[in-house]
């Protein structure tokens, strides 16, 4: 029996529901298989998306890793961090370093941490710094902006706490000083205060 052809009434009715039930007369396609085709569409169009989501993630672990070797190469160019011996003295608020001997040392990398009893000081020195809240002005040697900007052997660095900063250098009281240059620890430096 042939198929009677489509009236606009019919069209219309596939039109407002493209998925309903049956068999297309225009297609030949039953419903499950325009599904089908449409299931398949929308799968390509998440390929682009992932496409976009790796190429992110890509760039960002490429620049993770570029990020890392500049900053380990600049590193690299500082160097490693310097070795030298120093003495320590303590007396009254005046805390005296000497440069023993070794490697010449940059004081702007340099940080210094001052502990008194295990206790550290309230304000830490700056290095080089001229006036600093807890510390008298003047530092002298390295420690004083003025001066050489590398301390070497031979040479003394003293700074003086103010009474505004505390703990208070006390006579008997074990003074530490480490020494850093950057983040890496040079030197660990203790003494008893003199009176």
């Amino acid at each position: 029996m042939p198929a009677s052809p489509a009236t606009p009434a019919d069209s219309e009715s596939r039109r407002s529901h493209p998925w309903s039930v049956g068999r297309s007369e225009a297609t030949g396609l039953n419903v499950t298989d325009r599904a089908a085709t449409a299931h398949t569409d929308a799968d390509r169009a998440v390929s682009p998306v992932l496409a976009v989501v790796l190429l992110v993630g890509l760039t960002v672990c490429v620049a993770a890793l570029v990020g890392t070797l500049v900053f380990d190469q600049a590193a690299a160019l500082d160097g490693p961090a310097p070795r030298a011996t120093f003495s320590i003295d303590a007396a009254g608020d005046r805390i005296s370093i000497v440069h023993e001997g070794g490697d010449a040392v940059a004081v702007g990398p340099l940080h210094i941490q001052v502990a008194v009893d295990g206790e550290p000081l309230t304000h830490q020195p700056p290095v080089p710094f001229f006036a600093a809240t807890g510390f008298e002005s003047g530092p002298t040697g390295p420690f004083n902006p003025s001066s050489d900007r590398d301390w070497t052997a031979g040479e003394r660095a003293s700074f003086r706490i103010a009474g505004t900063n505390a703990p208070a250098l006390e006579p008997g009281s074990e003074l530490t000083v480490d020494l850093f240059h950057d983040e890496t620890p040079i030197a660990s430096l203790t003494t008893q205060v003199a009176g």
